[in-house]
């Protein structure tokens, strides 16, 4: 049985997953100013705090022990690798594609082409995929200008 020392462990940070429903009102506060300030829809600390109706001082208090968690499930994660006729529009026509799928771009490695042709690695969040990813695949693979298509995990 776990010693109740086990939780008073000094210098080191601790986390809990706990309910944001009964989390004080100031820690949703926090979390949105936070995200106002990281998305530009607020010039400055002073704008989000106001806009959230929440004190500086309460801000700074918790600024840097509230966080939003995201369920990063890997499950949900693919990444594709393509190579790719290096002409103007076809990494455009292929990202068009993922959009309309449902697909959520995380990161685009593109390699600068070797013969006209352009590796390209696309890690994206699957959850949302109006399709399976094989399907998803085979309608990358038709594309013009994309040479190959495969998906190295999900």
């Amino acid at each position: 049985m776990a010693d109740s020392t086990d939780m008073d462990m000094p210098g080191e940070s601790q986390y809990l997953l706990v309910d944001i429903r009964v989390l004080p009102e100031a820690f949703h506060k926090v979390v949105k100013a936070k995200q106002l300030l990281a998305q530009g829809k607020v010039k400055n600390l002073s704008e989000a705090t106001k806009a959230v109706r929440l004190s500086r001082s309460a801000f700074y208090k918790y600024k840097d022990s509230v966080f939003t968690w995201h369920n990063t499930d890997t499950r949900q994660i693919a990444t594709l690798t393509c190579e790719l006729i290096d002409e103007p529009g076809v990494l455009s026509s292929l990202l068009a594609v993922l959009s309309a799928q449902g697909s959520n771009v995380l990161t685009i490695n593109q390699n600068i082409p070797v013969d006209s042709v352009a590796p390209v690695s696309i890690s994206m969040r699957t959850g949302g995929l109006s399709c399976t990813v094989a399907g998803l695949t085979k309608e990358i693979k038709s594309l013009y200008g994309v040479v190959s298509a495969r998906i190295l995990s999900n």
